[in-house]
């Protein structure tokens, strides 16, 4: 919704100017001879003239100023208003002059001028290179303006400031009215009441008071719209209707812009449509949504313009009117200033006031201080009353408001702001006490204007901010005052005495308003025209003062504080980081987490990236093969329902766009739902007309039931025809007295998350229903694995332009094994935006805003093109751009102060190659440019020399299939084979363990013979003697005596078997234990027929110190057990076709026993059989400790089950979630 755009004008030439004698026209023509050009220095009387002049490039002359300092401007009068769209520069003719950079300020009295701003800055534009070429700059916004002045900021060194001009724009007309504050404009409906859909209301606005109602309307059902001024701040309060119980709250407040009590031109759009509304305030356009439900707005009687009619509520006496100046005032398509300005309209005075149509101008003349100005105005010279008062606004929390030396040496006076508040410091050289200090006010650097006033005088001090005298603060500290001559407001001349300077060193930033000294207002007119006082660096009749924070650069919440120079973002809270809190600190998906070697828990998860949807928390299970992402709601399973058209809500832990974000990206989503009924149906089949639907994605009703279809209006049974009446396609349809259910999977995952429930068919006797509905659970993530495969240098993906001006992020996985390429480029006019690989250990991020190439690169200690996955994370937003290439150091650049902020792209994005350069051989995966995933599989099926896909993936993630488990290629991603290990989970590094109580055994048959062994198992136990293992008919068994370790084995070549004392420190101590035992023999063939595990229960001939240990059976925790290629305790606990080789006596339940606290405390490094020095390490302890060992960090305990960490030092949390 938009409004009908104006014909746009022609632009003309409205004034050239070359020098005041010689008149010249251009082409395209001049308008009539009413331009009044002012040729002026700050500190000089101006010289006008009444004529246009144009450029000639084969004429003489152009404006030179006999001084070259920074206080000369050239001033053009149009006359009226007009719209200027461009202007344009030569140098003087045939000479060294010309200017090389200049400001334009404009305004529409000749006085309070502003300037030109773009991309947030005072825009400084280029100028000249030499004395005859002409720049013509099209402005990005037009202005509307009778007066342009242009003020030279640099010119040619070896010459002089030299000027020749051309503005160009066309003529602007508007009906203005004037408001006083005493005055309402009201338009009253023809039929006393409006009831709209659409509303469309525009006007423009200007004024210097920074509170006050533009327009209100109310209805008497409740409804309202009101627009206002809050601490210089747009307001729209809207309201299209509550109820009085509260379950419907309408009320939405919503706030923009910034610095509007600034006396200049501000527009303001409203369009609404139902609920939707676009607020555009100077181009600056904010979509939201209304609180509620309801879509049209109720007015009754009239909108007022101006402020609130006189109603006797206190809520609309307490708001203030209205004082300005407004212009083409548009509801609905009526011209509300021109029926005022034909009496079509009464206005309606609230106390006396009056109502005009032209803008009176207030009377204020502000100063602008940078950080090397200072303003010295003289006083009344040996008063003993020591008064000044001021306004100021600034951004700063600290600078030197005002000084001034006493006379007679008794001291000197110094006001400032000092983190937020006012403080004076009086220096008095004639008492003991040598220094009184005095403050009042905080937050004072808010960009508002603030008065401060202060007086002193004998034994007496006192300090009020914006006149609140309540809470004025004095001292009657002995004081004796008698002024000086003069008075420094903002900072020093260079040339003042050490001794005179204030200890403050921070000048101040900002601007000044009726500055009153000893009673007497300063004129600043005056002081200008260097008839009065000095001054340095100052702009007079102008506060350049820009609200960084508006609009807001810090996204996704931060919040934006300010200085008079910079902004700065802070993202605590937000779930996002970087310079404008624009990157998620999050994964994108539970794959991504799985593929970092994370295990099945809860995670925070960014389905968008730096997008606006925000970071939710699911549940990723991580199984073997898959990784399922779960979202809870709030609805309990088995919910009674027992009320007629009952509608059941399910709140769920996101929102819906979050929600449809991972299904859209999964390939494969399901829900759990389930009804359960006696005498009531459910979808009422064969043909009737469903009792009971379901909600889904974007509100639509879903006549189908779980294990069923879109499009069929059937249950589980009726696909599989066994339903309980075979006549009906539901259980529940056959509307039995007993209980019945249909359950099943809703998997179609465009309609999912089921939103509501609505139950019919409850109001017969005995009917009752009872609903479930379980969480929605995806699997896999298809833009984490969306790739393409570049095959040949010239081949390249082509996609819409990038849109990322002010703020932008590219991430990429790379894999190649050539050693240079354009990974993606995408240009415009002048501007561009590129990422390649420039070298095999050299990635690019480059760029270009307006303000010249840019280019950031990162080098890495390791080869890139090692055929292995590489990751690239790119940003550019207004604060800076960075570059970062897997876990390599961040690189950045910061941005330009001032400048252009804006990337302006118009060409396609090319992805792999562009413009004739060497384009990128090998992989580019999962492309998020702005939080949005690039489809490079389906576009890669289109275009030749790219393919869908890539493989290899196993090259970078084998490394975390642990224990010896295999890395399985798959199409998007990899899985870890772990049925030849004694883990199993998604990494291999999840143990079976069990608790064994000295009455449980497992007896695993062996069906060949073994020439090598290699037997490995973990334990904890507190009780000993006990067995842990034992091989018959050969013996090898392992067993505690008196806490210590034994190894028994016989080859049956000798009578008695061979003893290992492997350690004689308790190992029945409750700590874990990992035990490997390996034989390797030419000769030596082992039969074996069983192994026991816990407890030997032999028929025929026993060892005596087996049947010694054996008899009160071990006790504790065996974990990890495995035997070349078998692993026993994972087959009987884990049943598979491998499972009949098990024989289990007592109940052998698995548990987490390894993951338990420890009984006691860890072992010191001399004793710990695991210190990276004891040379006892298994694979996995070995590993970590390794990695451990390379981030110089101490290793962590281990709790022996599926490795999970118990203790994590600084650093290792990673390295952790991996193990």
């Amino acid at each position: 919704m938009h409004l009908k755009k104006k014909k746009k004008c022609a632009c003309v030439s409205l004034v050239c100017f070359q020098v005041v004698w010689v008149l010249h026209c251009s082409q395209l023509g001049c308008l009539p001879a009413i331009s009044i050009f002012t040729m002026c220095s700050l500190k000089s009387q101006c010289l006008r003239s009444k004529s246009p002049f144009c450029f000639n490039p084969s004429g003489a002359g152009g404006w030179s100023p006999s001084d070259s300092d920074h206080y000369q401007w050239l001033q053009v009068d149009f006359g009226n208003r007009k719209q200027i769209s461009a202007v344009a520069t030569q140098g003087r003719y045939s000479s060294s002059d010309w200017v090389t950079q200049y400001r334009m300020l404009y305004s529409d009295t000749g006085r309070n001028w502003k300037p030109y701003h773009q991309d947030g800055n005072i825009w400084a534009f280029p100028g000249n290179t030499n004395s005859d070429s002409v720049i013509r700059h099209d402005l990005q916004h037009p202005v509307i303006a009778r007066y342009v002045r242009i003020v030279p900021l640099d010119w040619n060194e070896e010459g002089q400031i030299g000027l020749r001009i051309e503005v160009y724009g066309c003529s602007y007309w508007a009906d203005v009215i004037n408001f006083d504050g005493h005055v309402v404009l009201p338009y009253r409906f023809r039929n006393k009441k409006m009831k709209t859909l659409k509303d469309v209301i525009s006007l423009k606005f200007k004024t210097s008071e920074s509170e006050g109602v533009i327009f209100h309307g109310e209805g008497q059902q409740g409804d309202y719209i009101t627009l206002e001024l809050k601490k210089a701040k747009l307001v729209l309060n809207l309201n299209l209707g509550s109820n009085q119980l509260g379950s419907i709250y309408g009320h939405t407040s919503v706030m923009t812009g910034s610095l509007l009590d600034d006396h200049h031109w501000h527009s303001i759009i409203i369009e609404r449509h139902g609920r939707n509304i676009n607020l555009t305030l100077d181009r600056h356009m904010q979509h939201f949504r209304t609180n509620g439900e309801f879509d049209y707005l109720d007015l009754d009687y009239e909108i007022t313009f101006g402020g609130m009619p006189f109603s006797g509520k206190p809520s609309s006496n307490s708001r203030k009117n209205f004082k300005g100046c407004m212009e083409s005032i548009n509801y609905n398509g009526n011209n509300i200033t021109d029926l005022a300005k034909r009496k079509k309209l009464e206005p309606s005075n609230v106390v006396r006031g009056n109502l005009s149509f032209s803008c009176v101008e207030p009377h204020t003349v502000p100063v602008f201080f940078n950080a090397t100005s200072y303003l010295e105005v003289p006083g009344r010279p040996s008063q003993d009353l020591f008064s000044v008062s001021f306004l100021f606004r600034t951004w700063n929390p600290n600078g030197l408001l005002v000084f001034s030396n006493f006379a007679d040496d008794l001291g000197n006076v110094e006001i400032d702001i000092n983190e937020g508040k006012v403080s004076v410091h009086i220096n008095v050289t004639q008492v003991k006490k040598n220094r009184i200090d005095i403050s009042s006010g905080s937050g004072l650097n808010d960009g508002q204007w603030h008065e401060v006033r202060f007086l002193a005088k004998e034994n007496f001090a006192v300090l009020t901010i914006d006149g609140d005298e309540a809470s004025a603060v004095r001292t009657n500290s002995p004081l004796q005052v008698k002024t000086g001559e003069k008075y420094f407001f903002g900072g020093f001349p260079v040339q003042m005495n050490d001794s005179d300077h204030s200890l403050f060193q921070h000048s101040f930033q900002g601007c000044m308003q009726f500055i009153h000294v000893d009673d007497q207002l300063v004129d600043l007119h005056a002081v200008e025209q260097g008839q009065l006082g000095s001054f340095a660096n100052v702009t007079i009749d102008m506060c350049a003062i820009i609200d960084r924070c508006v609009p807001n650069h810090c996204e996704h919440g931060g919040k934006c504080t300010q200085t008079w120079d910079s902004f700065k973002c802070t993202c605590d809270g937000t779930g996002y980081s970087g310079a404008t809190c624009h990157n998620s600190i999050y994964e994108l998906s539970c794959e991504a987490y799985k593929h970092l070697g994370r295990t099945s828990n809860y995670y925070w998860i960014d389905p968008d990236g730096s997008g606006a949807l925000g970071p939710l928390k699911v549940y990723c299970n991580m199984t073997e093969d898959k990784v399922w992402t779960t979202v809870y709601h709030d609805l309990p399973m088995q919910t009674s329902v027992g009320v007629q058209l009952s509608v059941l809500q399910l709140n769920y832990s996101a929102t819906m766009d979050q929600i449809s974000a991972i299904t859209s990206s999964a390939e494969y989503c399901e829900q759990f739902i389930s009804y359960s009924c006696k005498m009531s149906r459910l979808l009422n089949t064969p043909e009737g007309n469903p009792y009971t639907w379901w909600v889904g994605k974007a509100n639509e009703k879903h006549y189908y039931w779980g294990g069923s279809g879109p499009g069929i209006q059937k249950c589980a049974c009726g696909i599989e025809r066994n339903c309980t009446d075979p006549k009906y396609y539901c259980n529940c349809d056959a509307d039995y007295k007993q209980w019945r259910k249909d359950t099943g999977m809703l998997s179609y995952k465009e309609h999912l998350p089921v939103s509501q429930v609505v139950v019919g068919d409850l109001d017969r006797p005995g009917s009752e229903a009872k609903i479930s509905v379980g969480p929605v659970r995806c699997q896999g993530d298809r833009n984490y694995w969306n790739a393409a495969s570049f095959v040949t240098s010239s081949s390249y993906l082509h996609f819409s332009t990038f849109q990322g001006e002010t703020s932008a992020d590219i991430s990429f996985y790379f894999k190649t094994s050539a050693s240079d390429g354009v990974f993606l480029e995408n240009l415009g006019n002048t501007d561009f935006i590129k990422l390649e690989l420039k070298s095999a250990t050299e990635v690019s991020f480059s760029f270009d805003v307006g303000n010249g190439p840019v280019e950031i690169i990162v080098r890495s200690p390791n080869q890139l093109n090692d055929d292995q996955w590489h990751r690239v994370n790119a940003e550019r937003n207004v604060k800076q751009a960075s570059l970062q290439v897997d876990q390599l150091p961040l690189e950045v650049r910061k941005a330009p102060t001032e400048g252009h902020t804006r990337l302006e792209l118009y060409s396609q994005l090319y992805v792999g190659a562009a413009g004739g350069q060497r384009g990128f051989l090998g992989c580019i995966r999962s492309l998020r440019m702005n939080g949005v995933t690039l489809d490079l599989e389906e576009r890669a099926k289109v275009t030749p020399g790219v393919k869908p896909g890539c493989s290899g993936h196993c090259t970078s993630y084998g490394m975390y299939c642990a224990n010896g488990g295999k890395c399985v290629e798959k199409y998007n991603g990899y899985s870890c084979d772990c049925s030849r290990t004694a883990y199993d989970g998604p990494f291999c590094i999840k143990g079976r363990c069990f608790n064994a109580r000295g009455r449980v055994w497992e007896n695993y048959l062996l069906e060949k013979k073994h020439h090598v062994i290699k037997l490995s198992f973990s334990f904890s136990t507190t009780k000993s003697p006990c067995v842990l293992l034992s091989k018959y008919l050969r013996v090898l068994f392992a067993f505690l005596s008196l806490g210590n370790l034994q190894i028994r084995y016989s080859l049956g070549g000798t009578k008695e078997p061979y003893n290992i004392d492997v350690d004689h420190r308790n190992m029945a101590n409750g700590q874990p234990h990992t035990v490997n035992i390996t034989r390797n023999g030419r000769d030596i063939v082992l039969q074996v027929s069983s192994s026991l595990f816990g407890k030997v229960i032999e028929i025929g001939k026993i060892d005596q110190d087996i049947y010694k240990y054996n008899t009160p059976g071990f006790t504790g925790c065996l974990s990890r057990v495995q035997f070349n290629q078998i692993a026993p305790l994972k087959a009987a606990l884990r049943p598979t076709n491998v499972s009949s080789h098990v024989h289990i006596q007592g109940e052998l339940v698995e548990s987490n026993c390894g993951a338990s606290p420890l009984t006691i405390p860890p072992m010191s490094a001399a004793t710990d059989p695991w210190h990276l020095d004891s040379g006892k390490l298994g694979f996995i302890e070995t590993h970590l400790a390794f990695l451990c060992k390379k981030n110089k960090t101490e290793w962590m305990w281990l709790i022996n089950d599926c490795r999970k960490c118990r203790k994590c030092k600084a650093g290792m949390t990673e390295i952790c979630h991996q193990f």
